[in-house]
């Protein structure tokens, strides 16, 4: 059964933890990350982090009603981080590629965690300020609401699913992700041109290419066709029928 949480001042530790630190959702959060960059998903359990905190394991129920509440609270962070600092620059597209880099960049930063968290729907505050902020963006940009909504769910869903991605390839284990990377190389560039002809003569622009992420050349994709949308609608409201007298 699920404890009840209470309120951030009634459940503050008065007295310090074992490592002279007092609990807060903040420091348990910081903690879970950093958990998670050294030990993985599996290394993430209650009891290990109550540990690493210096307090006793039941505590935390005082924080978060389990893990998956928690594992909702690190997708959250790992939004306001990818927000934070962030400031306009001066039109929509920019503005756009700006913040899609940034969400990618910021789960890229926690890989095991951007795995356990990017197919997530907190509903917590960065979240939500985030999510405004892209609508903002584009309804401000003089996109309509259907096809605000279109781009955002495209745009957000864009970038968490590259950030699912790459960073499970940045997941794995040091010497299975050189396996996977030197691929291109060792066995896609030897294919014969008389039974692979397409891949023979594309094989150095695909050992250039395939071990980078290719989120921003998607992303430029999606903005282009945004960008084409927007314009039709600009057309379309320039030469729209004229009211008859």
């Amino acid at each position: 059964m699920a404890k009840q949480v209470v309120t951030e001042s009634a459940r503050r530790r008065r007295r310090p933890t074992k490592n002279g630190v007092v609990l807060s959702e903040q420091l348990i959060v910081e903690t879970a990350l950093r958990m998670l960059k050294e030990h993985g998903r599996e290394g993430l359990t209650v009891r290990r982090l109550g540990t690493a905190l210096g307090a006793d394991p039941s505590s935390l129920y005082r924080y978060f009603r389990g893990t998956d509440d928690l594992t909702l609270a690190i997708a959250d962070e790992l939004m306001g981080r990818a927000m934070r600092g962030r400031r306009s620059v001066g039109d929509w597209r920019g503005d756009l590629r700006d913040l899609g880099l940034r969400i990618h960049s910021a789960y890229l930063a926690h890989p095991q965690a951007a795995v356990l968290t990017a197919s997530r729907v907190s509903g917590r505050a960065n979240e939500i300020a985030a999510d405004e902020t892209i609508l903002g963006v584009l309804r401000s940009a003089g996109f309509p609401d259907p096809d605000a909504v279109r781009i955002y769910q495209a745009f957000i869903d864009q970038a968490l699913a590259f950030a699912a991605l790459d960073a499970a390839s940045l997941a794995l284990p040091d010497t299975a992700r050189t396996a996977d990377e030197t691929v291109w190389q060792a066995t896609y560039a030897r294919l014969p041109a008389d039974t692979h002809p397409n891949i023979a003569a594309t094989a150095p622009l695909l050992v250039d290419r395939m071990n980078e992420s290719a989120y921003p050349n998607a992303l430029d994709m999606l903005l282009d066709s945004a960008e084409a949308t927007l314009t039709a609608v600009r057309r379309r409201d320039r030469h729209g029928p004229k009211a008859h007298g």
